[in-house]
């Protein structure tokens, strides 16, 4: 028996029959056999034994008869077509997807990240730039190249349910969110090798046991987002590895594809910052130099950074409007400052005591009770009386609790609900009592505290609130009707504003972390559509976008000032059509308030020469690497004198500011221009080239007529399927992991996502189960009909020949995919070739079993050869010019890096 390119083999090996591209003789004994299988066009790569080969069968290649049914023939064509409509149209995941991206967006995706063979990438765009939205581009793409099947985002843990919702609703992709409850549901189990689609947060990554599962898992694709969180330094010669770096090395270890998101790639340490690059290509930068020089050089394959004001709309314009940020400074009552004087001389005490016995989770949560103070009077009384009746419970029991474990980083990246869960469990039963006699002294001070804060609230004098009504008069609030966002830190404070602006006469919707996402998706609804104002705590700051509004008062303010950003980004991104005004409220005679207003001045004037308000975030580089918690601890704990910390502000040198902010903004390392001609151009072709809904409805309808599913047009240009056969909805446990349920009907799907988004209906597109089981249920009941051929009638009367229809696969060295495409090749009366669209045959009328065709003898030798010369041969110069540049990139740095390791190694030697 000879096997040979092209031959069709049947045998037990293999659950299909498959087409032999490549045969190698490994000795006398064994054959080893490359091929595709002719149904779902896996790949095979056998070694065969002599006693295998006799087992499998040569299926000679069916005659052309064109014979075959003509819409079978058409539906199986039309399915291949639109498994493979990427490669006609350059953004064709932007046409299957319910967004509108915009070019930077664009421009990354596709002409950065998809140019590399293998993607290991950083993705370093300023804030809200919508690093989301081309994560979720990205993954389409190598999901309808088949590229990537099992995909694993890692991100802060307040972000989960944001990635979850967002890859839902605007890619139609479905992931589990693991914790430790599906872990512990799972018991026995490793989830992650049983689960395709996984976003799991960073935190809990970073634990040994979860750990130790996840080294036993391998995916095609790792998304990281904050990825700069997995931090490393470098001291001497020594490496310092976080926990979360440990966590970088492993995902880097089983991962394919490898993509990190940040918009704060290295905190101006430069070693820091090659550090985090060598987690995704290890060892090409050995050393700062030779990172320095790539940059120069503008060599850089592993990462794209572009500013916020270099981001532009397809017309040109800028994609944010200006920004103003003011601080409201006030003074307190009389009755508000002796409540603040004693509850901070409480917590000085309290906090320097816990120091000094190294009790620092006392001290944090003594924090806690300050920043609570700092909010409003509600939100102090209330935490006072909650540590008040805890420790008092504790007292009569007996027993006092001075330590247990938390984790301050883990703690700044829960879930908002399991931070107040957290913090309060620390604020209500943590004490540096060391006696019940302190005990019971603390207690009693407590009792002081929580009267003088009733006193205080009784008399209803909030010398913010009335601060914050002035706003309300100065923008004109009620008479308008703008909308207003209001931020707070506490739950507390957030009740108390609603009844009071409810009381004012406004209508006012709220968020805070006790709520699910679903009503907090309902909460935004409420405030775009009906409320006026909103009151936010920082669940709000998290994956809702509320860009109709325009106005925001910060109630409170955070001590760590990515919230701040966080904050103003969810009104100040894309789609915002107003100039932004947020008013960040200080008390200036309060120790915090007094460095907060200074800060705030300084940033504003750093902010005016820079030419950009990008200074919120990077505090700490302002204030030459001290955090602004520090400063604002060292004033509570009177550590140092007021006076002191706020010559802190007076010695920073303007020009020396501006340079750390400019580093640490990687201003350097930045993408100036967007290439939007170029966008523009590949905007035109997909528009011209992509799928249109028309076209994918009406495949649907034909291949509905033939595979009996019940389908009914609605009254608002929708669809209702009304029964979908069992043979499509009976597909296999891979189909359903990856794509998901087929159902037995639906109420409502649309075919283009304009209707769809305007209807709320279910929008079927390539990626969508329904859609999905179709395809593949054509592709495995008609392909022996394609291979038989059939007639088609030209109602034009110009064509008379043969239409061929190629599929053509390039593999690179390491037998990986390079590359696919689809080829259609029109064979003339005369036999000769030309290459023809391959959506030819929505022209032409199919015939069902018929013996008329035409008379031009099919050429199956010639084609394949016209096919490789004029097309493959073309199509794999491009390939190797696109792979070129970025492996000489590479080799270059590469190199570099390996001759100064190894110097470096000599010299230790030596």
């Amino acid at each position: 028996m000879e096997i040979r390119r092209g031959s069709i083999l049947k045998g037990p090996f293999w659950p299909e029959e498959i087409k032999v591209s490549y045969v190698e003789s490994l000795g006398d004994s064994r054959v080893r056999i490359e091929a595709v299988g002719l149904k779902t066009q896996r790949f095979y790569n056998p070694i065969l034994s002599v006693e295998d080969l006799a087992k499998v069968e040569v299926v000679e290649e069916a005659p052309f008869r064109f014979n075959a049914d003509g819409e079978e023939v058409f539906l199986y064509l039309e399915s291949l077509r639109i498994r493979n409509a990427y490669q006609f149209d350059p953004l064709y995941a932007v046409s299957v997807s319910q967004i509108d991206p915009l070019p930077h967006q664009i421009e990354a995706v596709y002409y950065y990240m998809l140019q590399n063979p293998r993607i290991r990438f950083l993705l370093a765009d300023d804030p809200g730039a919508g690093k989301t939205i081309m994560s979720g581009l990205l993954i389409k793409e190598l999901k309808y190249r088949g590229l990537v099947d099992r995909i694993l985002i890692v991100v802060p843990g307040h972000l989960k349910d944001q990635w979850l919702r967002e890859m839902k609703e605007k890619f139609q992709e479905n992931f589990s969110i693991v914790d430790r409850n599906t872990i512990n549901a799972e018991w026995g189990r490793n989830v992650f090798t049983e689960k395709n689609q996984v976003i799991l947060s960073m935190d809990f990554a970073k634990q040994d046991d979860v750990l130790f599962a996840l080294k036993d898992s391998y995916w095609d694709l790792c998304i990281v987002d904050e990825a700069h969180k997995m931090s490393a330094y470098k001291y001497g010669q020594k490496v310092s590895k976080t926990q979360r770096y440990y966590l970088g090395e492993v995902l880097s270890s089983i991962s394919n594809y490898l993509v990190f998101l940040t918009a704060t790639p290295h905190r101006g340490d430069p070693e820091n910052f090659r550090l985090l690059l060598d987690l995704l290509v290890p060892g090409l930068f050995a050393n700062v130099d030779i990172l320095s020089e790539a940059i120069n050089n503008k060599e850089n394959p592993l990462f794209l950074r572009r500013l916020k004001e270099d981001l532009k709309n397809f017309d040109g314009t800028p994609l944010f409007p200006p920004r103003k940020v003011e601080t409201i400074k006030f003074h307190l009552s009389e009755d508000e400052k002796r409540l603040y004087n004693a509850v901070t001389e409480y917590v000085e005490k309290h906090f320097n005591k816990a120091l000094e016995k190294d009790k620092r989770n006392v001290a944090f949560a003594l924090t806690i009770l300050q920043r609570r103070l700092a909010s409003s009077t509600r939100a102090i009384r209330k935490s006072l009386e909650r540590r008040y009746e805890r420790l008092k419970e504790l007292y009569e029991k007996g027993k006092f609790i001075q330590e247990f474990e938390y984790d301050e980083d883990l703690l700044e990246d829960l879930e908002e609900r399991e931070r107040w869960r957290e913090e309060e469990e620390l604020l209500e039963k943590l004490t540096s009592a060391e006696t019940l006699e302190e005990l019971r002294e603390e207690i009693e001070k407590l009792a002081t505290l929580v009267n003088l804060a009733k006193e205080v609230e009784r008399k209803e004098v909030e010398t913010k609130l009335s601060e914050l009504k002035k706003v309300f008069e100065e923008k004109k609030i009620r008479q308008t009707g703008t909308k207003l966002l209001i931020f707070t830190e506490s739950k507390d404070t957030l009740e108390y504003l609603v009844e009071k602006l409810r009381s004012w006469g406004y209508s006012v919707a709220y968020i805070h972390g006790g709520m699910g996402l679903d009503e907090r998706i309902r909460a935004e609804a409420e405030f775009r559509n009906r409320a006026q104002i909103m009151v936010s705590t920082e669940a709000g700051g998290e994956g809702i976008n509320l860009q109709f509004c325009w106005l925001m008062v910060n109630y409170d303010i955070p001590w760590n000032p990515n919230r701040l950003e966080q904050r103003m980004g969810r009104i100040h991104r894309y789609g915002q059509e107003h100039e932004v005004h947020i008013y960040n409220m200080v008390a200036v005679d309060t120790r915090e308030g007094l460095i907060l207003g200074r800060l705030f001045d300084k940033l504003s004037q750093i902010s005016s020469q820079l030419g950009s308000d990008k200074v919120f975030d990077v505090i700490g580089d302002v204030l030459g690497g001290k955090s602004l918690k520090d400063l604002i601890l060292e004033a509570i704990a009177n550590k140092r004198t007021l006076e002191d910390i706020l010559k802190d502000f007076e010695r920073i040198n303007d020009e020396e500011a501006l340079k750390r902010i400019r580093d640490v903004t990687l201003e350097a390392l930045a993408t100036r221009h967007i290439d939007l001609q170029r966008v523009l151009g590949d905007q035109r072709k997909a528009i011209e080239n992509r799928l249109v809904p028309e076209y994918i409805e009406e495949f649907f309808k034909r291949a509905a007529d033939k595979l009996n599913i019940k389908m009914q047009k609605r009254a608002d240009n929708c669809w209702r399927i009304t029964e979908v056969p069992y043979i499509i909805r009976d597909r296999s446990y891979n189909f359903k992991i990856k794509f998901g349920e087929v159902l037995r009907e639906y109420a409502k799907v649309s075919f283009d996502k304009e209707i769809a988004s305007k209807t709320q209906a279910e929008f079927v597109a390539m990626g969508h189960p329904l859609l999905e089981a179709v395809v593949e249920t054509i592709q495995q009941n008609y392909s022996k009909s394609a291979e038989v051929g059939a007639t088609f009638t030209d109602p034009s009367g110009q064509m008379d020949g043969i239409i061929w229809f190629l599929e053509v696969e390039i593999r690179d060295g390491k037998n990986e995919i390079a590359g696919k495409r689809l080829f259609a090749v029109y064979q003339h009366i005369d036999s000769s070739l030309s290459f023809i669209n391959p959506a030819i045959l929505w022209d032409l009328k199919p015939e069902a079993n018929t013996s008329e065709r035409s008379h031009v003898l099919p050429d199956k030798n010639a084609v394949v050869s016209f096919v490789i010369t004029n097309g493959v041969e073309k199509y794999k110069d491009e390939l190797f010019e696109k792979r070129l540049r970025v492996a000489e990139i590479k080799r270059k740095y590469g190199i570099r890096s390996l001759e100064s390791m190894i110097l470096e190694s000599d010299n230790k030697i030596v």
